[in-house]
């Protein structure tokens, strides 16, 4: 069953820093792009981050330019979202997806809270 399980959500203060994990299973994630989208309360789903299979390329939100960074590690199947600077905004449920189409899979979301 093919499967992409987050990690590392919390609560932390306005400036810290958490680091998302993705762990993929029953699929080998190194043919798919990765990316970390977020759903706040209200809105809709957004992109925040996305890395190409081989993770030569990245592309991130403006808004969050300068303080994530995503990483992979194939040998892993994992794909990370280092978060720094964290601001009240950045509040919300972060989602893993992985896509090579017309395959495209979602996880079950962590949530991250950032107090001001």
């Amino acid at each position: 069953q093919v499967q992409l399980v987050e990690s590392g959500g919390g609560l932390v203060q306005s400036g810290g820093s958490l680091r998302l994990s993705c762990a993929a299973s029953a699929f080998t994630s190194s043919r798919y792009a990765m990316s970390w989208y977020r759903q706040a309360p209200g809105k809709e789903r957004e992109l925040v981050a996305r890395i190409t299979n081989a993770g030569g390329s990245t592309n991130y939100a403006d808004s969050v330019k300068g303080r994530f960074t995503i990483s992979r590690d194939n040998a892993k199947n994992e794909v990370y979202l280092q978060m720094n600077s964290l601001k009240p905004e950045d509040t919300a449920v972060y989602y893993c997806n992985a896509r090579n189409l017309p395959y495209n899979y979602w996880g079950q979301g962590t949530q991250v809270t950032v107090s001001s």
